[in-house]
């Protein structure tokens, strides 16, 4: 008895040190043995979500993907919330070979018919107050009233924060409708949250931009309070993934 318990608890932390080691952000730098040039592929894990975009170096949007994992050895299992290349693998789950170690993972696997080997470097596994998977609850009015948190459904937007990268996306995945995505750099300093846009699949006029916010986090609600892009006032209110 004494023998299966430590071996279950082995287990356990083998399982906890591979989900730990893919927490951050991340950087395609081979895709099938070619070098990636002239443009960027980020994903971020975090919270058992993850997000990944690709882009152009000057901004442009190329695509984008994410929604739920899990780490299961040496198998990395995936559900798509939305993927903007093809719509019909959402909510369809799909596994793939994962190589992983602290600094850099090897992915093969196919999908949409396509087989294909990556190779992703670390970017920073940096963990702050906002480090999570964030769900969209409600705003704040200007009196100060919280509105009612919105009901968890499938039209959701979710926003990661990793290993100083963020990434937002609008969907439905029951319909499988993408609505937009949006990403960068982030920073924390005193109650503020600066981002920088790298991409926004909308607009690529606003890549470039640097957004403040004052935040305040509490247990998990996160509280966000500034302009939007379009220099609308927001003051929101993000619940963490379950």
């Amino acid at each position: 008895m004494r023998q299966l318990t430590l071996t279950l608890l082995l287990c356990i932390l083998l399982k906890f040190s591979a989900w730990a080691q893919l927490e951050g952000a991340w950087k395609l730098t081979y895709d099938d043995v070619q070098s990636v040039s002239g443009r960027e592929m980020v994903a971020i894990f975090s919270d058992n979500y993850f997000m990944f975009s690709n882009y152009y170096d000057d901004g442009r949007f190329i695509g984008a993907g994410g929604g739920a994992y899990r780490l299961d050895g040496g198998e990395l299992h995936l559900t798509y919330d939305f993927y903007t290349d093809d719509a019909s693998i959402v909510r369809v789950p799909q596994t793939y070979t994962i190589r992983l170690n602290k600094e850099e993972f090897t992915i093969n696997g196919s999908i949409s018919n396509t087989d294909f080997t990556q190779k992703w470097e670390k970017i920073d596994e940096e963990q702050n107050a906002l480090s999570a998977a964030w769900r969209f609850g409600t705003r704040v009015d200007e009196d100060g009233n919280i509105g009612e948190i919105r009901e968890v459904g499938p039209r959701q937007t979710i926003k990661i924060l990793g290993g100083g990268r963020f990434q937002w996306a609008a969907f439905n995945y029951e319909t499988k409708d993408f609505r937009g995505t949006g990403g960068g750099t982030y920073k924390l300093d005193n109650g503020t949250y600066t981002e920088q846009i790298e991409f926004f699949s909308r607009d690529d006029s606003r890549v470039g931009n640097s957004l403040s916010f004052q935040f305040e986090r509490k247990g998990d609600s996160w509280f966000h309070k500034g302009k939007s892009s379009k220099g609308d006032p927001l003051h929101e209110v993000w619940k963490i993934i379950d």
